[in-house]
C-alpha cells in the first residue's frame, strides 16, 4: 500500500530578500510561469511559479525585515532529469540565452551527468542529461 502523500501535489518553498532577482533566472531561464502572487499578507510578499501540468511548483517568500540569506551550501540543489538529449540540449540553451551561465558543481557527479546553474540568491539547479529511475 502506498503512502497517502504518494499522489500529492508538492510545493518547494523557501525565502528570499529580493523576489524579482530570482525571476530571470526561474522564468527566462527555466521556463516557469508565474501561477500566483501575493502582497503584504502579514508582512509576507510571495510569488509561485510552475509549469503546467507539473506535480510541483515552487514558492519564493519575503518579509520585510528579515534577512533571508544565501544558500548554506554550494549543495542545496534541485535536479530536473532530462533524459532525452535533444531536451536537455534546448534546456541548456534555454538558460544560456537567459545569460545564466553554469557552475562547476560542488559535487563532481552532477558534472558528469548535466550542467548546474546558481540562482541570485546561491541556490543551485542542475539539469541533468539522465533518467531517473525509482
Amino acid at each position: 500500500m502506498s503512502a497517502p502523500i504518494a499522489s500529492a501535489h508538492l510545493r518547494v518553498a523557501r525565502p528570499t530578500n529580493n523576489i524579482d532577482a530570482l525571476l530571470p533566472f526561474y522564468v527566462n531561464g527555466l521556463g516557469f510561469k508565474k501561477i500566483g502572487e501575493f502582497h503584504d499578507h502579514d508582512g509576507f510578499d510571495g510569488l509561485m511559479l510552475g509549469h503546467e501540468g507539473a506535480g510541483y511548483h515552487l514558492e519564493f517568500t519575503a518579509k520585510r525585515g528579515h534577512d533571508a540569506g544565501r544558500s548554506p551550501t554550494q549543495d542545496n540543489l534541485m535536479i530536473f532529469y532530462l533524459p532525452e538529449k535533444e531536451k536537455f540540449d534546448d534546456a541548456v540553451a534555454r538558460m544560456e540565452k537567459a545569460g545564466i551561465v553554469s557552475v562547476t558543481s560542488f559535487n563532481s557527479y552532477w558534472d558528469q551527468c548535466g550542467k548546474t546553474f546558481e540562482d541570485a540568491d546561491g541556490y543551485r539547479v542542475v539539469l541533468a542529461n539522465m533518467k531517473w529511475n525509482l
